[in-house]
C-alpha cells in the first residue's frame, strides 16, 4: 500500500474545502467587524450609513453587515471549495492573522492612533 505525505492511501486526499471555507470566512468576518467599526468611528457619513437602529447606533449596522459578509463569503467559498483539498496551515494562518489584526483594530488606543485622535 502506497501512502502519500499525509498518511493517506495514494490518490485519496482529504477533502477539507468546507472546513477551510468556514475557518477563512470566520477570520474575514472578525476583521470586517473591526474595519467597519473603525470606519464608522472615523467618518460621520459611514456612521450614519451603519445606523440601522437608533437606540444602538452604528454598532447595529456594523455587526449586521459583518455577519452578512461572513455568511456570504462562507457560502461562496464552501460551494467553490467543497470537493477540494486545501493547505489548512496556510488557511489557518491567514484566518488567525485576520483575527489578530481585527483585535488590534478594535483596541481603542490603536484605533484612536490610526484616526489621529
Amino acid at each position: 500500500m502506497n501512502t502519500n505525505q499525509h498518511g493517506n492511501e495514494s490518490g485519496s486526499e482529504i477533502q477539507n474545502g468546507a472546513a477551510a471555507a468556514a475557518i477563512l470566512s470566520a477570520g474575514v468576518g472578525c476583521f470586517s467587524v473591526s474595519v467597519f467599526g473603525l470606519l464608522s468611528d472615523a467618518f460621520p457619513a459611514v456612521a450614519h450609513f451603519f445606523n440601522f437602529y437608533n437606540p444602538t447606533g452604528p454598532l447595529s449596522g456594523v455587526t449586521t453587515t459583518a455577519i452578512m459578509v461572513w455568511l456570504f463569503l462562507w457560502a461562496i467559498l464552501s460551494r467553490s471549495w467543497k470537493r477540494r483539498s486545501l493547505p489548512m496551515g496556510r488557511i489557518n494562518a491567514i484566518a488567525f492573522l485576520l483575527l489578530g489584526i481585527g483585535m488590534l483594530l478594535s483596541f481603542p488606543p490603536f484605533g484612536d492612533f490610526l484616526q489621529g485622535k
